[in-house]
């Protein structure tokens, strides 16, 4: 039996992957970076756009590389990975970020800036790593790219419109452990799959 029926519903693998990295994005060097880009450019719906195009690039490309892991691994060995990697986002979340000291922005225009910069601030990043994770274990793919590119939407959009005054007004500390909570269900999830799943 399923222990959270509900994601076998329709639209549920994405709204998951949404709630997810919203979460994990808040205060996140991306979120940073989305502040600085606007800061430079104040031209929100280029940067809006550019996150858009670069999220879903990343996310595509993370997505892909989760679903060919599914297919190579034994399901109980990816069950056990996949609780092991939830577990160390969860705690990896719990650490404030922050850009680079000196980072350079692209001498590009706001959209092209932007999706450079997204780009590559996405790889290696938790919400890569999120995406990387939740497509191993859910689908359609096309739900989790979809939920993870709405995530930082979600999270970046605001930021973004309005500037440093409403990314003043985020309450960090709470936003990093809901996040690792969800991680750490996440994990717990997996782990309790792993342990009921049938030895083959």
């Amino acid at each position: 039996m399923d222990a959270m029926p509900f994601l076998s519903s329709p639209g549920s693998t994405t709204l998951l992957s949404t709630g997810t990295v919203a979460l994990a994005e808040i205060g996140d060097k991306t979120q940073l970076l989305a502040l600085m880009l606007a800061a430079r450019f104040r031209r929100p719906w280029p940067i809006v756009a550019g996150i858009l195009v670069a999220t879903l690039l990343n996310h595509a490309l993370a997505g892909w590389i989760g679903t060919l892991a599914a297919s190579w691994l034994r399901p109980d060995v990816l069950q056990w990975i996949v609780a092991a990697s939830f577990f160390a986002v969860a705690l990896w979340t719990l650490k404030p970020d922050k850009l680079d000291d000196g980072e350079a922005l692209p001498a590009r225009g706001a959209f092209i800036a932007t999706t450079i910069a997204f780009f590559i601030a996405e790889i290696g990043d938790k919400t890569q790593l999120a995406t990387v994770l939740l497509a191993a274990r859910y689908s359609p793919l096309w739900e989790v790219v979809l939920g993870t590119t709405l995530g930082m939407l979600a999270a970046n959009v605001p930021v973004v419109v309005l500037g440093s005054r409403f990314a003043a007004r985020l309450p960090l500390r709470a936003a990093r452990l809901t996040a690792a909570t969800v991680f750490m269900a996440l994990a717990a999830w997996a782990l309790w799959s792993a342990l009921s799943a049938p030895t083959p």
